[in-house]
């Protein structure tokens, strides 16, 4: 078990919600937590965690710099999921121990996943925005989930989690991984396709990437021009995946049906024609954000401080 002295977290979340705060305070109530009014910065970070060797971040960034100014650091565990604010390569540079577990969101992400792909196919987006502006509006067929193709681009912790809720639907699941996950895939009968396949054949396409360098700006408006007529696209993983003005484009012209997207390339979302586009369900990154699933996230983030041990880079590259 690892052991250290004095706790600092600096994970946002945590630090405005009174559960989660009483969670941490519970089990270490020499805990020192920010109110959580803002997401601290590099310097405030540093300033934040000065008399601490060990920490709970969120998205704070966790640099060569950081780790630098503060020698004494040796243990930080992870508040949820998606870590491409940490520097991997400098952890190990500083010998310090990271705590991580995989996958605690994938329920709640998963369900909100399904509840888009439903209004999606059902056209609740321009219906409601129409009733919204006084227009009563007549009857307009969409289409059944049950029976869809459904791309999953993706197959991690998530991915493998929308797969298990649409066992119902009886959907033909086809996916696209970089990693094998043939016995799952056999399982749940899901066919393993190239990018190019899922494109072209998916009636529903839903994204479960990490944002890495290679996953950045990936669906270009070259990429975006492959999919499906009339297809229904969902986003609940990372922003500045999806180009968002080339998504725009495919909504304008009707190529696609609709877009869902709980996740934008800069957050609070700024790109206000998308954002007000009637095919374009945009949610302000809520996929984890449950009550039951804030819980599960602080307790995994505690238990991560007991857990840590020194990582490889390359085991959460582009986690």
């Amino acid at each position: 078990m690892t052991s250290f002295h004095r706790l600092g977290v600096t994970a946002d979340h945590i630090g405005r919600v009174p559960a989660m705060r009483q969670e941490v305070l519970n089990i270490y109530p020499d805990a020192k937590l920010t109110d959580g009014s803002r997401r601290l910065g590099e310097a405030e970070v540093i300033e934040f965690l000065s008399d601490c060797d060990a920490a709970i971040v969120g998205f704070e960034p966790v640099t060569e710099r950081v780790l630098t100014a503060l020698p004494k650091l040796k243990i930080i565990s992870k508040y949820g999921n998606g870590c491409e604010s940490i520097d991997f390569h400098a952890l190990k540079r500083h010998n310090v121990r990271f705590g991580y577990t995989w996958g605690v969101n994938k329920l709640a992400v998963a369900e909100l996943t399904l509840g888009f792909m439903l209004m999606g196919l059902r056209w609740v987006m321009p219906l409601n925005v129409a009733m919204r502006a006084g227009e009563r509006p007549g009857i307009r067929n969409g289409r059944f989930l049950t029976g869809r193709v459904v791309g999953i681009h993706g197959c991690g912790n998530i991915g493998k989690e929308v797969v298990r809720l649409l066992a119902p639907f009886n959907c033909k699941i086809i996916a696209c991984d970089v990693k094998d996950y043939a016995d799952f895939y056999k399982q749940w009968n899901v066919t393993p396709v190239s990018l190019d396949e899922l494109l072209v054949r998916s009636e529903v396409l839903t994204l479960h990437l990490p944002k890495t360098k290679q996953t950045l700006g990936l669906y270009s408006r070259e990429l975006l021009s492959k999919l499906q007529p009339g297809s229904v696209l969902v986003n609940t993983c990372r922003g500045g995946i999806v180009d968002e003005n080339a998504l725009l484009e495919r909504l304008d012209s009707g190529a696609l049906m609709a877009a869902c997207f709980d996740v934008f390339a800069v957050e609070p979302a700024q790109n206000d024609r998308l954002i007000h586009h009637p095919n374009m369900l945009a949610a302000p990154h809520i996929g984890a954000s449950t009550e039951e699933t804030r819980l599960i996230l602080v307790r995994a983030a505690i238990r991560g401080l007991t857990t840590a041990t020194v990582v490889d880079p390359e085991d959460f590259y582009g986690v």
